[in-house]
C-alpha cells in the first residue's frame, strides 16, 4: 500500500537583537526581535533615476531657451526697459529693467542648477548608484525649493510687465513683446518641470 508523506521544510526565524542573544536563558531578553527597516524604492522622478534625469533635462532646456531669447534681442545690452517711449521709461523704466534683469538671472541660475544635477543623475545611472542619501536629498530639496521659487517669481513679474505693455499701454509694436512673452512662457514651463523634482525630494525627505 502506497502512502504519501508530506514534506517538511525548516522554518526560518527572523534575526534577533544582540541583547536577546546575550541574555541566554534570561527569558525576557530573548523575545526582542529586530525588524529590518524597509528601504524606500527609487521612484521615477527622484534623483538618480531616468525620470529624474528627464525632468532635469527639460528644466535646463526651457530655462536655457528663455535665457537665449532674452539675450539675443537686438538691443538687450543697452535696453533699460520694455518701453522705448521716454515718458513711459521715466514712469516704468526702473521696474521694467529690474524685472528684465531678474528674469535673466533666474533663468541663468535655473539652467546651471538643472545642468549640474543632470550630470549627477547621469553619473549615478552609469555607476548604478542610488542617491537616496539623507544629506544629498536635503541638499537637492533646498536647492530645488530656492530655484523654483526664484523662477516662478521672475516669470510672474515678467508676465505682469508684458501684460502692462501689451494690453494696458498698447505699445507692444514698438518693443520686443513677442520675445519677452516667449521667454516668460519658457520660464513658466521650466518652473512647471522643476516643481515635480522638488515635491519628489520633499516626499523622500519627509518619509524617512
Amino acid at each position: 500500500m502506497n502512502v504519501s508523506h508530506a514534506s517538511v521544510h525548516p522554518a526560518e526565524y527572523p534575526p534577533t537583537t544582540d541583547a536577546g542573544e546575550g541574555g541566554g536563558g534570561g527569558g525576557g531578553g530573548g523575545g526582542n526581535i529586530e525588524v529590518p527597516r524597509v528601504r524606500m524604492k527609487d521612484f521615477q522622478g527622484m534623483p538618480g533615476t531616468q525620470g529624474g534625469l528627464a525632468l532635469r533635462i527639460c528644466q535646463f532646456v526651457f530655462a536655457a531657451v528663455g535665457l537665449c531669447i532674452m539675450a539675443t534681442t537686438s538691443d538687450f545690452p543697452s535696453v533699460t526697459a520694455f518701453c522705448d517711449d521716454e515718458d513711459l521709461q521715466n514712469l516704468y523704466g526702473d521696474a521694467d529693467a529690474i524685472n528684465e534683469i531678474y528674469l535673466v538671472a533666474a533663468t541663468g541660475l535655473q539652467s546651471l542648477w538643472s545642468l549640474s544635477l543632470a550630470i549627477i543623475d547621469i553619473y549615478a545611472l552609469l555607476v548604478m548608484r542610488s542617491l537616496q542619501n539623507y544629506r544629498v536629498v536635503t541638499f537637492f530639496t533646498i536647492g530645488d525649493g530656492i530655484a523654483s521659487t526664484l523662477t516662478f517669481a521672475a516669470a510672474c513679474s515678467s508676465a505682469g510687465i508684458t501684460v502692462l505693455i501689451d494690453n494696458d499701454l498698447d505699445i507692444c509694436s514698438q518693443n520686443h513683446c513677442v520675445q519677452f512673452e516667449t521667454a516668460t512662457a519658457m520660464t513658466f514651463i521650466s518652473w512647471f518641470t522643476t516643481l515635480p523634482s522638488f515635491l519628489f525630494n520633499l516626499w523622500s525627505l519627509a518619509s524617512r
